[in-house]
């Protein structure tokens, strides 16, 4: 298959709609039709049922989507990682979320930095799950990742801690000077609908809750009194006045990793990873 025909499958497997798609990849809508219909002819599958009212992900194109985005991801990463090492950038570039992890980044940071052979460490400070996204397409090396929200699959990791989650509210809510709640209770709030959050595609989900680019932005809708949020026990560090924490009981656990693509050969790299196991 070629890189064209891949990014036409995933434009339209995302849009699940042949004009929008065709829009964005900035063609007709014909051949990118006849595109599809060859794609499909070659593999000897159906990617996508059509009707007059709908386009549908099959089994294999859902399969196809998933390993397709890889693969446009690695093309994208060797073009980025060899323009730089043409150039002679031998720094490392880290991913992370603004406003997680906070004090483990700053320790790392500190402790790679005493390393002898230690080179510069350019931080991306980046919204909801695009630290994966830069970690696959090259515009990152390593990345500070969260399960169960990050996928990993593909990437090598090292786990670097587990904590529980809290709920991040107004201060003064009912719910502020409580010891603990549990998710049930969390649902069932009043007026302080969960946020949501945008796709990989840029789109955010159908529900009642305001739409979140950034912890910024959540943090203020929050002491508005418009949203709540459940979140890493280490997000809820050193939080402005207007805001208060309680644990959710029943929250699933998040844990951190540190991962990085399996082909990388960087030394700074493997050094950096060391530094953040032994931390």
């Amino acid at each position: 298959m070629e890189t064209r025909e891949l990014r036409y499958f995933v434009a339209v497997a995302e849009e699940l709609h042949f004009g929008r798609a065709a829009q964005r990849l900035g063609i007709a809508q014909p051949p990118l039709s006849r595109a599809i219909s060859r794609l499909e002819r070659r593999l000897g599958a159906v990617l996508l049922e059509r009707t007059s009212r709908a386009v549908t992900l099959t089994e294999a194109g859902a399969v196809l989507l998933r390993e397709g985005r890889a693969a446009l991801y690695a093309v994208e990463a060797a073009e980025r990682r060899t323009r730089r090492a043409a150039t002679g950038h031998h720094g490392v570039v880290l991913a992370t979320k603004a406003g997680a992890s906070g004090e483990l980044l700053a320790k790392l940071l500190d402790a790679y930095a005493a390393e002898p052979d230690a080179v510069s460490v350019d931080v991306l400070l980046c919204g909801i799950g695009e630290q994966e996204r830069l970690l696959r397409d090259g515009r990152a090396d390593v990345a500070l990742l969260h399960l169960p929200f990050d996928a990993t699959a593909g990437l090598d990791t090292e786990v670097l801690r587990t904590e529980g989650q809290v709920l991040l509210l107004p201060a003064g809510h009912p719910l502020a000077g409580r010891p603990h709640v549990r998710m049930a209770e969390v649902a069932d709030l009043p007026g302080l609908p969960l946020p949501r959050w945008p796709g990989p595609d840029g789109t955010y989900p159908d529900g009642p809750g305001p739409q979140a680019r950034d912890t910024a932005q959540l943090y203020q809708l929050i002491a508005l009194g418009r949203a709540c949020v459940i979140m890493p026990e280490s997000g809820g560090v050193h939080l402005r006045g207007d805001l208060a924490t309680v644990p959710v009981l029943d929250a699933p656990p998040v844990t951190t990793v540190i991962a990085w693509p399996p082909h990388s050969r960087s030394k700074a790299v493997a050094d950096l990873v060391r530094t953040a196991t032994n931390l």
